[in-house]
């Protein structure tokens, strides 16, 4: 991963100014994100497998942690770490994997809601459960994502 041309700078908490050098290179452009606006791009990079748009977004000691008792379960510390985890999703499902948002809370301190719901199919097994994500999120960065599923035994089962 490496550095982009894309500048962070802290405002008031609920608030960001991103500067984007537009695609002829020649002009930047500013925008005020919220943390919801970041984590709502967060997801649509996720879903097209966006990389640049990650790297941007992601800390680079952002944490992943996904509960269960499945193969994917557990924490992924670091950029790479959590990109390996979102490439075993896409990766084993032949792409199909999918976190289709529903909607975004935000709170005071920092912390998004982002609820979804999943749906992928794997070894002949179909995925289709909700889900919510907790994530912290620093000076327009996600540093954390903590994923809470509606059918935690769905979920185990698609992975086994």
């Amino acid at each position: 991963m490496g550095s982009s041309p894309d500048a962070v700078s802290a405002l008031p908490a609920d608030n960001r100014i991103v500067n984007q050098t537009q695609p002829d290179g020649d002009e930047t452009m500013t925008q005020t994100m919220t943390n919801a606006d970041v984590v709502r791009r967060g997801y649509q990079a996720f879903n097209e497998a966006d990389l640049e748009t990650i790297d941007r977004l992601w800390a680079d000691d952002v944490t992943w942690t996904t509960p269960g008792q499945s193969t994917v379960a557990g924490t992924a510390r670091g950029k790479d770490a959590v990109l390996a985890q979102y490439g075993r999703y896409g990766g084993e499902t032949n792409g199909t994997f999918q976190a289709q948002l529903r909607t975004v809370f935000e709170g005071d301190d920092g912390r998004v809601v982002g609820l979804h719901r999943n749906v992928a199919e794997r070894n002949g097994k179909q995925l289709d459960t909700d889900c919510c994500i907790v994530f912290e999120v620093e000076h327009g960065r996600i540093k954390a994502g903590t994923e809470h599923f509606f059918d935690l035994d769905n979920w185990d089962q698609f992975w086994s």
